[in-house]
This record gives C-alpha cells, sequence and structure tokens, in this order.
C-alpha cells in the first residue's frame, strides 16, 4: 500500500463505512485490528476521532477534520508512489494534461505525424483540474505528474509558473458571446461593437499579449468597459453566460461552454500558444519536442 500510515486508511476506511466491521473486509484485516488501530491513532492525536454507539460510528469534530486531510494525505502518497514509479519509467509514454482550459487536441491532431517521425513515443492523458493553486502546482513542477500541456506560452505566464513552452503559433484574441447576446450571431466583430458591453479580461500582469490588448482598449477603445479576473476556469465562463458579459478568449476554446460563441474581432491582437513542459525536459520530452518542430504546420485561423 501507499499510506504514510497503515492507520490512516483503516480510519478513512470506518470513517465511509460507519463500521468497524466494514472496515475490516476493506482494509483486510480482522475488526479487532481495526479498533486497536484507530485506539493507536486517537492515542497518537491525542483526541477522539468517533463516537461510538449500537448505531454505529459517527464522527467526532476532531474526526470531521482528520478525514479531510487524511484523505488528501492518502492521495498525496498514492501519487507519490507513482511519481516515483514514473520517474524511472522507460516505457515511452508522455502524460499530457488535459482540461477544459487545456485542450488536449492541438497534439492530438498531431500525433499521427510525430509517431511517424518518432515512432516509439506514446501518449497518456492525464484530467486535473483547473483552479489557480492546483494549474500552479502543475505547471510549476512539469515532469512530476505530466509532462506536457498544451495551453498559452506567454512569457508573463511562464515566468509566472517557472515553466518552458514551445511557441506553436500565435492564435488570435477572440470575444467569447453568450449565445443570448445580440451579437452571438455576427461572424466577426469590429471593437466599435463593443462599446458599452462589459468585456472580462483576465488583471493586468499575468499575460503580456493581454496587457496589451488592454492598454489598445484604453487608448483607442474607452468605451469598452473592462472588468478585470483573476484566473480563466469554467466558473468565469458560466459567470460569462449568467451576466450577460463578453469575455476575451482563443479560438480554442470554442465548444468549453455550450452555449458560448468565441468571434473572431478585428483589433489584430494574438497570444503564444503551444506546449508548456519543464525547463529541464526529460530526454523523452525533447524527442518528442524535436519531432513536432519538424511536423508542425502552424495552423491559420479564419478572420
Amino acid at each position: 500500500m501507499y499510506d504514510f500510515d497503515p492507520r490512516m486508511r483503516t480510519f478513512v476506511a470506518a470513517a465511509e463505512t460507519g463500521s468497524f466491521t466494514r472496515a475490516a473486509e476493506i482494509v483486510f484485516v480482522s475488526p479487532t485490528a481495526v479498533m486497536k488501530q484507530i485506539n493507536q491513532l486517537e492515542d497518537a492525536i491525542g483526541a477522539p476521532l468517533f463516537m461510538r454507539s449500537h448505531k454505529g460510528l459517527t464522527l467526532t469534530p476532531a474526526g470531521k477534520s482528520f478525514l479531510a486531510d487524511a484523505r488528501l494525505l492518502l492521495a498525496e502518497a498514492r501519487a507519490a508512489a507513482e511519481r516515483a514509479r514514473m520517474a524511472g519509467r522507460t516505457d515511452g509514454v508522455l502524460r499530457l494534461g488535459t482540461s477544459p482550459m487545456t485542450p488536449a487536441q492541438v497534439l492530438v491532431a498531431l500525433w499521427p505525424r510525430i509517431h511517424a517521425v518518432a515512432p516509439n513515443i506514446r501518449f497518456s492523458l492525464v484530467p486535473f483540474e483547473n483552479t489557480p493553486a492546483n494549474a500552479h502546482a502543475h505547471l510549476a513542477n512539469m515532469g512530476r505528474d505530466m509532462d506536457l500541456v498544451a495551453g498559452f506560452t506567454d512569457a508573463g505566464l511562464l515566468a509566472t509558473h517557472g515553466c518552458a513552452g514551445l511557441t506553436l503559433c500565435k492564435t488570435p484574441l477572440c470575444v467569447a458571446v453568450p449565445l443570448s447576446h445580440p451579437l452571438a450571431g455576427r461572424d466577426e466583430l469590429d471593437p466599435r461593437e463593443l462599446y458599452g458591453e462589459t468585456l472580462l479580461i483576465v488583471k493586468r500582469g499575468y499575460l503580456r499579449a493581454m496587457d496589451a490588448l488592454r492598454d489598445d482598449l484604453a487608448a483607442h477603445h474607452p468605451r469598452i468597459v473592462l472588468e478585470d479576473f483573476a484566473f480563466h476556469d469554467l466558473a468565469l465562463f458560466n459567470a460569462c453566460e449568467h451576466g450577460g458579459k463578453l469575455l476575451v478568449a482563443v479560438p480554442e476554446w470554442q465548444g468549453v461552454h455550450p452555449l458560448l460563441r468565441v468571434i473572431p474581432v478585428r483589433w489584430g491582437h494574438t497570444i503564444p500558444f503551444g506546449l508548456l513542459h519543464s525547463p529541464e525536459p526529460s530526454p523523452l520530452v525533447r524527442t518528442c519536442l524535436d519531432a513536432i518542430r519538424q511536423v508542425y504546420q502552424p495552423t491559420v485561423h479564419a478572420r
């Protein structure tokens, strides 16, 4: 097992089943051994974790607190074991991180041509939750849980998260529009059509390309109302759709939210887009990046 302490796994099993007997079946020990482990754990912590009655087990306030942390610790223990296993792997498998904001399609589409150049490389998709803390943890430790992530290779983002990037193209900055909005039927927008609208844009200092757009709009189109946000996630897309606001977006996000449509804008702003990786990539990642450089042909986005 990957537990820091076997008693922790026993505790989680007892908490989730509400029974020492059922917990014993899960951890493959006797009910007496389960009770002994729980007693030892309570002694070590210095607080009771369960209230025992003829109806079963009920978590105490201390037990509820410890359960949340125990689950995280057990998950981290499993992840640590997986990282150790993957660190010594020689199977040619690259782990491609994927989330709604970091679509894997850009690399998946290249797969047949990559395979022709580097036939020993294989991919494994690794989904992750795109929250500020989680994204930073993954990007700052590229090569630990995942090897490549598709996304912005903007210099500001790379500096913030301490990772490196292979830029594949400069993708146009567009606007995501709720389908209920009067502009949703347009195939292309002029900045003047955005006058009076609220446009959501990431806070200054995170993406230099977004900062350049912000400065341009402030200087030449001050009638567009700019509203800052901290991080691109699904909650932002929901807020955009629910509030009838517009969002600076890229074509790669088309389809992230079914009720938003990404529309090009005639303002000439782009942002670097490609693959994020460790500043010190493994030999396998370097081989893959070299193969991509050989086979990649930039997509021409309709304007």
